[in-house]
């Protein structure tokens, strides 16, 4: 089963889990891949709910330096890794495989490499009790910790069919040179023009309050068929379901995402501002990472050079972190959030810029308690409307009350796993809608995709270029209804 494969996710019901911790001593073949060493191996269970689970494995190198690394062990229950990220896997029967990825294998002595995956487990999910690192075994003592409390599965279904081998054609993306812009008459671009943040909302060049309403793409390394990197659809979705505003879901850890392809992956995205531009809507840009605090630097450039680029446009949103996992406001986030905004504001002072919020971009609460310094910030809130009630509100109305500008860049009216039962729940997510609109909050729906669970808003057959009356899937007509 692959039905994990896209978004980690938090559910209320925790059943158990652990961390472990592994130290040791290993003789290895003296060559830079694997040179003698001594090793020690984290494995925490971030989350835990039924059928799932999330985990995060971190590898010190306390020996010589490796160019390449091997990281092998057995699942006491029968678990399997669905999806992983910063490295590759493969699984035969309970034995796991994960080597590094193109950009991790050089591991430094004191260094270390850092790798998570979600996973399906039945009637139990122990943790390993050893590893080996390039074939040596480590061994060492086992502690155990307690998962959150709040805790979901991922949302989003692995896509039933391969991505076509050939693309219809999208717009053309310049390689150099600046964009420029004169927003078609009548577009949402050429209403509102210029955003800033006023207050807890937006507002428009006039200085009057604006509510953006639009859709996500899938993630771009995951998509069926590029719907939202063609421009003829983004027009139709303009001229019929009122769309004012696209975004752009950059993968970034996974295998053929941004990290391991930047080229592609910066093309998409490229393509998608470049149509934004000429169809007059506006465009954010997504870094949808989980860990993105492990690669800042990459951060900073992917941002910095697109700032460079297209900072100057009046459409460009920025989301320098979509949906960071449980990890601390103050000192893992806040960091890194003002590494990437200094690199956006050194060319680009005034574009809105919306900061992902901890425990997959909920804990918008804690936020408020210690603000990111600058201005024309935003912050992330996402709900699932199966999932996610009055508990999540009475979160943001804190936030609200502290005064912190929220946007809600993703949603669905199913469960945290993107609908993979086909619920959907429309009177809970009416109330979501309509505490948005007594808000002023701005929100993009997931996501612009072919599939079978509830939030792909397009059933099979849909064309490319748009024209999708009779193609509506899940909670589409719900998301549609709305944003008219």
């Amino acid at each position: 089963m692959t039905w994990w494969n896209r978004k980690r996710r938090a559910v209320a019901a925790v059943v158990g889990a652990g961390s472990l911790a592994v130290a040791g001593a290993i003789v290895l073949p003296m060559t830079q891949a694997s040179a003698a060493a001594s090793c020690r191996v984290s494995y925490a269970v971030t989350s835990q709910w039924p059928g799932g689970f999330g985990a995060a494995v971190d590898v010190t190198n306390l020996g010589d330096p490796v160019s390449s690394w091997t990281l092998t062990w057995t699942f006491a229950s029968g678990q399997t890794i669905t999806q992983l990220w910063n490295g590759s896997v493969t699984q035969s029967g309970t034995q796991v495989t994960v080597r590094n990825a193109a950009y991790n294998g050089s591991v430094a002595t004191n260094g270390k490499a850092s790798f998570g995956f979600n996973g399906a487990w039945t009637s139990a999910n122990p943790v390993p009790t050893s590893f080996a690192l390039n074939g040596t075994t480590c061994t060492g003592g086992v502690s155990t910790t307690a998962v959150p409390t709040s805790t979901r599965p991922p949302t989003s279904a692995a896509p039933t069919s391969a991505a076509p081998t050939s693309r219809p054609p999208t717009s053309a993306v310049p390689t150099s040179g600046a964009v420029t812009s004169t927003p078609a008459s009548g577009t949402p671009v050429a209403r509102y023009g210029q955003l800033r943040v006023c207050g807890t909302t937006m507002c428009d060049k006039n200085g009057n309050k604006v509510q953006l309403r639009g859709i996500s793409s899938m993630w771009l390394n995951w998509e069926t068929q590029p719907y939202a990197e063609n421009l003829s659809a983004l027009q139709w979705m303009r001229d019929n379901w009122n769309l004012q505003v696209i975004r752009a879901a950059m993968g970034v850890e996974p295998a053929g995402a941004y990290l391991s392809d930047p080229n592609k992956a910066r093309s998409q995205v490229e393509t998608i501002i470049n149509n934004a531009v000429t169809a007059g809507v506006y465009v954010i840009v997504d870094y949808h990472a989980h860990e993105a605090q492990n690669n800042t630097q990459a951060a900073v450039s992917f941002f910095a050079d697109l700032a460079r680029r297209y900072g100057h446009l009046p459409n460009v949103i920025w989301e320098p972190y979509n949906e960071p996992l449980q990890v601390s406001w103050t000192g893992v986030l806040k960091p890194y959030h003002q590494s990437v905004i200094n690199a956006i504001r050194a060319v680009d002072a005034d574009n809105i810029i919306v900061l992902g919020t901890p425990t997959w971009s909920q804990d918008v609460d804690v936020a408020a308690q210690s603000p990111v310094s600058g201005t024309n910030l935003m912050y992330t809130l996402h709900f699932y409307s199966c999932t996610h009630t009055q508990f999540l509100r009475d979160k943001a109305n804190t936030a609200l009350r502290a005064g912190l500008p929220l946007f809600v860049t993703e949603w669905g009216a199913s469960h945290a796993d993107g609908g993979l039962d086909g619920r959907i729940c429309d009177a809970e997510a009416q109330t979501w809608i309509d505490w948005m609109k007594s808000n002023g909050i701005s929100w993009t729906a997931w996501k612009l995709d072919v599939g079978n669970d509830t939030t792909n808003l397009l059933s099979a057959g849909a064309p490319v270029t748009g024209g999708w009356n009779n193609y509506l899937h899940g909670h589409a007509p719900f998301v549609v209804a709305n944003m008219k």
